[in-house]
């Protein structure tokens, strides 16, 4: 089978063997939940509970009018301890609904029914209702991206299974064991979007979930999942950016300050898929995901299943994860588009797919070096920009030529900072040059 792939890109040590050899560890429920009222792109949501009100698992915590938002669940059954601002591992402090465990009740649980209303508009609906949210990591409303404005078209569907970031492996883990659930995931987006053809995209590093959809498919009674085509495209950083598999898999090059939806592709998480179905299927809200836990400082790294909501030093202490080696930084996401967080105490969100802990030696600070104009940077840029003219520009606070550089476009992927010989901190310009330019236009 052929590999596609896409211009540009870098190959970093990938490290995933050190969590995919583990088996998938089930959820522990926490002791306290503290769900963040945002754990999506949009508007906040508004606390619909108070404080000293029992809640369900699975009730709704907060909501919010706008369309472009996402309701919270509880994820345990308890009493709401108190509504306050608790650190977010991206935001900082945001208000979060803080749960208390009632440690009487057992979890609830879901099982399948295939009674449920098959319209687009109940799907959408129900998805909304259930707060499922991307899973990659963009966090962006599925219900959005499944409500195809009027005028636009969607030809394409693709489902991301490439999980190109160093060290994660929880998706990898969700597909090697739950295939047939992400392929009906797949058939209800499609009977929402009716695209002329849809994909499931895998790296080559990944023949195991490979093989566990081809077999499904292979033997499908049901048409739209014999019609998937399975896609392996090559094992390199940024693979899974949205832009990037369009490219790789249709050969269509998505414009500057333009949508996947602009050139009829639309593409979805593999996780999300999932949570697509347990949510049609199941009527289970985004409660719980896999997290993979990775790095060099822990005694039982692997994939584990969690409550959202479920604090890290909580995480660490009820899974018994265990530290050997004192951390150095904590990342909450991948090491290449992640978040250093100090903080043990902030939660893990439907966005969580991963949280490493490195060592000093691993976790190296380096100092920032003179240009030397190799132009590798330029060379690795999956969105064909000049990194080193963005950089020079930002310095001399050229917003006009910043803007035309096409800022905007960059993904913040960082393999331009990964293969820079002078250790620049490019991503970190790029953010300086994009907040420069929206408080202009403010």
């Amino acid at each position: 089978m052929k590999t596609l792939s896409f211009p540009g890109g870098i190959h970093p040590k990938y490290q995933k063997s050190i969590s995919i050899r583990e088996p998938l560890r089930e959820a522990v429920l926490p002791d306290e939940a503290v769900i963040p009222l945002i754990q999506h792109i949009g508007a906040p949501n508004t606390p619909v509970v108070h404080k000293g009100d029992y809640v369900e698992e699975g009730q709704v915590l907060g909501n919010s009018e706008s369309y472009i938002s996402s309701p919270v669940h509880s994820s345990i059954y308890g009493t709401v301890k108190d509504i306050e601002k608790r650190f977010h591992p991206s935001l900082g402090p945001v208000l979060s609904v803080v749960i208390a465990r009632d440690k009487e009740k057992p979890p609830k649980v879901y099982n399948r029914s295939e009674v449920f209303d098959h319209a687009p508009e109940a799907i959408i609906d129900r998805v909304k209702n259930s707060g499922i949210v991307g899973m990659g990591g963009a966090a962006f409303p599925t219900h959005v991206k499944l409500a195809v404005p009027k005028g636009k078209e969607i030809k394409t569907l693709i489902i991301n299974g490439s999980e190109c970031e160093p060290f994660l492996t929880c998706d990898h883990t969700l597909m090697t064991r739950k295939p047939d659930e992400i392929l009906k995931g797949v058939e209800l987006m499609t009977d929402v979007i009716r695209p002329k053809e849809v994909f499931i995209a895998l790296e080559d590093n990944k023949k195991a979930a490979f093989l566990a959809f081809q077999k499904i498919i292979s033997i499908s009674e049901s048409r739209s999942v014999r019609d998937i085509k399975l896609v392996m495209v090559k094992t390199k950083y940024p693979q899974g950016g949205e832009k990037q598999l369009i490219k790789a898999i249709t050969g269509i090059e998505t414009a500057p300050g333009k949508l996947p939806i602009d050139s009829g592709c639309l593409v979805q998480n593999a996780g999300t898929v999932f949570a697509v179905y347990e949510a049609l299927f199941c009527n289970k809200p985004l409660i719980e995901r896999i997290v993979t836990v990775s790095g060099d400082c822990l005694e039982s790294p692997g994939n584990y299943m969690v409550r959202i909501g479920t604090t890290v030093r909580e995480m660490i202490e009820r899974h018994r994860i265990g530290i050997k080696k004192d951390p150095a930084k904590m990342i909450i996401g991948g090491p290449m588009m992640g978040f250093s967080e100090p903080n043990l105490d902030v939660p893990v969100l439907k966005s969580t797919s991963g949280v490493l802990f490195f060592s000093e030696r691993s976790a190296r600070v380096y100092k920032e070096a003179n240009c030397i104009r190799c132009a590798r940077c330029v060379d690795v840029c999956p969105m064909r920009l000049s990194p080193t003219e963005v950089i020079k520009n930002v310095k001399m606070e050229d917003w006009k030529t910043v803007e035309g550089l096409h800022v905007a476009d960059c993904m913040e992927c960082g393999a331009c900072a990964y293969s820079c010989p002078a250790r620049i901190p490019i991503v970190q310009y790029v953010k300086e040059g994009k907040i420069a330019l929206r408080k202009r236009k403010e």
